[in-house]
Formats: C-alpha cells, sequence, structure tokens
C-alpha cells in the first residue's frame, strides 16, 4: 500500500510542480483544462465502458451503490449538525457539506483501488461513483448548493448536467451490453485498452495541478477540522458498519470503505463557484484532506486488513 501511495505521490507532486514551474509558459489552469477534458469525454467513458461491459453486475452493484448512498447521506446529516454547531455563514455550510459528503472516488479512489486489489476493484470505483455519487452530487447536492448559496441561476442546467455526462452514457450502454451478454469485440477492446491506460496517470497529474495553498487560507484552517475528521475518519467509519451489515466481506469490503475514505472531491469547486458558495474554503479543504488521506488511507488499509 505504501508503495503504492508513494506512485501516486510522485505523480500529484509532477502536477504541483508543473503548476510552481509553469513549462514553455503554459498556466496550470489551461494545462488541467485540457488533460481533465481529454479523461472526462473520451478516456473515462472508454475505462467505464470496457470495466462494466465485462463486470459481474447483479445484487453486489446494488450493496456497493446502497453502501456509498448512505455514506453521502450520512456526509449530509453530519454537515449540516458540524455546522450548526460551528454557526457556520450559509456559503460556508454549503462548501463545508460538500467536501464532507462527497469522496473524491474516481480522480483518486480509481488509481488507489487498482494499484492496491488488482484490476477487478476498478468496477468497484465505477459502481460507487457512477451508481449514487454522481447522481446524487447532481440532485441533491445541487438543490443543498441552490438553497444555501447566494446564486440562484443554473440549478436546471446543473441538474439537468447529469444527463449530459460521457461517462453516464457509456454505463448505460456497458449495463445493458453486459445484460444481454453481448461479447466485446477483439478489435474494440484492444482500443478500449489503449485508452484507458492514460486515465490513472492523467488524473493522478491533474490532481496535482488542482491543489494550492495561499496564505490567506491559513485563517481557514480551524474550519477544517470538522471536515478532516468527519470526511477522513468518520464517514468511513459509518461505511463499515454500513456494509458489515448488508453481509459484504473480504477485499469487497475493504474496497468499498476505501472509497468512503477519500478525500474531498474536485468537482465540487464547480458547484461553489455555481452558486457562489465559499469557494476559497472548499479548495482549502480539497488540499487538505487530499494531502492527509496520503496517511490515513494506508491507516485504513491496515485496519482493514
Amino acid at each position: 500500500m505504501l508503495n503504492v501511495l508513494f506512485q501516486m505521490t510522485g505523480l500529484i507532486l509532477c502536477g504541483i510542480g508543473w503548476r510552481i514551474l509553469q513549462p514553455d509558459g503554459l498556466a496550470p489552469v489551461q494545462t488541467r483544462k485540457v488533460l481533465t477534458s481529454l479523461v472526462y469525454y473520451l478516456l473515462l467513458p472508454a475505462l467505464v465502458l470496457s470495466v462494466l461491459w465485462q463486470a459481474e453486475l447483479g445484487e453486489t452493484s446494488l450493496l456497493i451503490a446502497a453502501a456509498a448512498a448512505a455514506g453521502i447521506a450520512a456526509g449530509f446529516a453530519f454537515g449540516f449538525l458540524s455546522c450548526r454547531l460551528c454557526r457556520n455563514s450559509s456559503q460556508e455550510a454549503g462548501a463545508i457539506i460538500l467536501a464532507i459528503a462527497f469522496p473524491n472516488t474516481t480522480y483518486l479512489g480509481l488509481p488507489v483501488l487498482e494499484a492496491t486489489f488488482g484490476p477487478w476493484a476498478r468496477s468497484v470505483a465505477i459502481q460507487y461513483d457512477l451508481f449514487a455519487c454522481t447522481p446524487l452530487l447532481f440532485t441533491a447536492g445541487v438543490l443543498m448548493a441552490a438553497r444555501l448559496g447566494s446564486a440562484e441561476g443554473g440549478r436546471r442546467s446543473l441538474a439537468y448536467g447529469l444527463l449530459r455526462i460521457p461517462a453516464m452514457w457509456a454505463a448505460v450502454l456497458a449495463v445493458a451490453l453486459n445484460g444481454f451478454a453481448v461479447p466485446m469485440p477483439a478489435v474494440l477492446e484492444g482500443l478500449l485498452s489503449l485508452l484507458e491506460r492514460g486515465v490513472v496517470p492523467l488524473m493522478l497529474f491533474s490532481l496535482g495541478l488542482s491543489l494550492e495553498w495561499q496564505q490567506s487560507r491559513w485563517r481557514l484552517l480551524p474550519s477544517l477540522v470538522p471536515v478532516v475528521l468527519l470526511r477522513l475518519f468518520v464517514i468511513p467509519a459509518f461505511v463499515l458498519l454500513v456494509v458489515t451489515t448488508l453481509g459484504l466481506t473480504g477485499d469487497l469490503k475493504a474496497a468499498v470503505v476505501m472509497e468512503a475514505a477519500m478525500p474531498s472531491m474536485v468537482i465540487g469547486i464547480v458547484l461553489c463557484d455555481r452558486f457562489q458558495l465559499d469557494v476559497g474554503l472548499y479548495a482549502a479543504a480539497v488540499t487538505v484532506t487530499t494531502v492527509l488521506s496520503l496517511l490515513t488511507l494506508p491507516m485504513w488499509f491496515g485496519w482493514l486488513s
């Protein structure tokens, strides 16, 4: 596990280094947009199609989705309670709740699970994300952000944005082909295999490009304590209880809990910006939880092993 995290940390550091050095004058925001667009529109849908087409879908998929949904619901509940106790403003509360409820299941979770448990675990990460996290983000997450934010525009476009996610359509197609037992042509399998190889390194490099810390954010550290405790410890402990109750065992149980233990997802910044939540606080939460997860993920893996 430590060797895996060291390798991934190396790729993330490459992204951070690019942000600092800016080779050939390429701005990190511009570089990240190009890379994430490539992954979002082409490489990730290819990976989703490849994995779910040949995965064993059934009752286990429902249990993974149920555990993920339970973890997100707990994140909402604990987040609201934390913000009420800390008396955060509505803009701060919206950012904090998003950071607590939604883990980085794909951009960090997928490579961690694949490298730790093997290629089969990619299916767990994809199902955890596409069968629970993404639908709930663009429904419950959007409604919460619209309610607590100060911007009214964009609610409809974000809610309907779920239908414009290429990976979701790839998942629907893959599940249909899987259900009808359609064999994958050898040529297509080879093409998808080539495309999916770029997902993990580009995801981790882009994550490094997204991490930043400004001196002005030191004042935000007290507000991040509940986020760190809930996102990295309490929520995965709750999901561990849920998957144990559902009867999941072995590496599958460990993989689901590891997904729940991931840091805050990066894409939440888009919602914070659209609905005028506290973007700086959310960006700080992503940075802090991502850095600390390099310590907490091996702890969870050790406990689960």
